[in-house]
């Protein structure tokens, strides 16, 4: 009876690893579960550009001016790029030692000083004023961060030639030049502060980034 008994043990013990080994070859042990993804961030790198535009300056009809006329000229600046920016306006009014005339007419002591006159537009703010040799150069901030395809308002819609006395200029060429510059809104103020104080600080560092360089400000 014994030897009965342990065959039957035996027996199951057979089938039993029988059936491990079948488990084990259906669960396929030849390689892992595996999956497999990729990303690639594509960056674009931005671009600070823009153009000065003087919509109403007629250069045809100024070549010949008289004392205290009002010219018509309306600097203002386009975004062509793809970045927001802080934007400025410098101009550079003539200057020169001459007599001119009060609106009654009264004859003033003979000076140095600007030959025109602007008023500038409550959207800008002055950041700069300072007499460089015969010119006296004013920049001006624009109040609003510039995005993209927008427009800056003119930063005057005119300026008047100084009455002076007549004979004093003749035949002269004078000129009022006007810069646009721009600098990247982004990591260049402190977005904290007001727009203006930004762009006063951002302008800081357009300057000190273009000493010795073709866009460098007047100086």
């Amino acid at each position: 009876m014994r030897g009965k008994s342990n065959m039957k043990n035996n027996m199951k013990k057979v089938l039993f690893l029988t059936g491990v080994l079948c488990l084990a070859s259906a669960g396929g042990v030849s390689a892992y579960l595996t999956d497999y993804d990729k990303v690639a961030n594509q960056f674009t790198v931005g671009k600070v550009d823009v153009e000065l535009k003087e919509d109403n300056w007629k250069p045809e009809e100024q070549k010949k001016i008289e004392p205290g006329k009002v010219i018509k000229k309306d600097p203002k600046i386009s975004n062509k790029g793809i970045n927001d920016a802080f934007v400025y306006l410098e101009v550079s009014i003539p200057m020169a030692e001459v007599t001119a005339v009060s609106d009654n007419g009264t004859r003033l002591e003979k000076k140095m000083q600007e030959l025109f006159s602007f008023s500038s537009r409550t959207s800008w703010t002055k950041l700069n004023a300072q007499k460089l040799g015969s010119k006296q150069v004013y920049v001006f901030a624009y109040n609003k961060i510039l995005k993209p395809q927008e427009t800056t308002e003119p930063l005057f819609d005119m300026v008047k030639f100084l009455n002076i006395i007549e004979g004093q200029l003749d035949g002269q060429q004078l000129e009022i030049p006007v810069r646009a510059y721009a600098i990247q809104a982004s990591y260049t103020g402190d977005s904290a502060s007001s727009v203006q104080d930004q762009a006063k600080l951002a302008y800081q560092k357009y300057v000190n980034q273009n000493k010795n360089q073709p866009g460098k400000v007047t100086e």
